[in-house]
């Protein structure tokens, strides 16, 4: 059965490149190319490829970055031309690290070592600790997220949302520095956060626990004072919620 391959690398003659040489590997077959960090995470996601060939310095995302997001690792062979990048690539389980530029019979190698680890019995370490973690945790909730930033994506901390908020049918993301606009509407946006993490107080607004710095009773609802100053208001009806954080 082919093996299905991506190739990810914001240089296109590093792609033909690669294109050259796995034209003598018939059972690795290519089904798209990325050029950026971003794009790369979204076919990953979308393709699940048997191996991918990714660099490490990319536009919107480091390679290093892009794996770090994936909840499911591909084989994954690094072809770049900086060597410091090694050791980590090779922590997060890369099955072989090409440095630019690379001949045809190392990259022979690299397919090598491809083939020991599909057809090795043993598991892939990286994918049997996932397995387990999805066992412990059936439900798992990304630690970072792409927001848009001056015409591109980057990787923000979950933890570095103070609140969100409604914005019609989108929301707002906001930090202690800025906020960032969210295709998604509320619930759904509330529906990837962790709720061990994220409390809904208001019907347009979902806080961050370890945010709050002071809560005030204000009528018959209350006041949440954020660790950056910005008060947002609790609800009536999400009175209760807020009364469960008090001891």
């Amino acid at each position: 059965m082919p093996q299905t391959v991506l190739l990810i690398d914001d240089e296109a003659p590093a792609r033909k490149l690669l294109r050259e040489y796995l034209q003598a590997y018939p059972d690795l077959k290519i089904v798209d190319e990325a050029t950026n960090g971003v794009e790369a995470l979204a076919r990953i996601r979308a393709y699940r490829p048997d191996l991918v060939f990714l660099d490490v310095q990319m536009p919107g995302m480091s390679g290093l970055e892009v794996l770090a997001s994936l909840e499911e690792l591909p084989l994954v062979v690094f072809s770049t031309a900086y060597d410091r990048y090694a050791l980590e690539a090779f922590e997060l389980h890369a099955v072989d690290y090409l440095l630019k530029p690379y001949t045809a019979e190392r990259f022979q190698q690299a397919i090598a070592r491809v083939r020991e680890r599909i057809d090795s019995r043993q598991p892939n370490v990286a994918r049997l600790v996932q397995q387990l973690r999805e066992e412990a945790s059936p439900t798992r909730y990304p630690d970072r997220i792409l927001v848009e930033r001056g015409g591109k994506y980057v990787a923000l901390p979950v933890a570095d949302l103070l609140y969100v908020r409604a914005e019609g049918d989108y929301s707002a993301l906001v930090t202690s520095e800025r906020s960032y606009l969210s295709a998604y509407g509320l619930g759904e946006t509330e529906s990837r956060l962790d709720p061990e993490k994220f409390l809904r107080i208001h019907r347009s607004t979902i806080i961050n626990r370890s945010a709050i710095r002071e809560i005030y009773r204000e009528g018959h609802g209350y006041d949440v004072v954020l660790t950056n100053g910005e008060i947002v208001r609790a609800s009536r009806g999400y009175a209760a919620v807020v009364k469960g954080l008090l001891f």
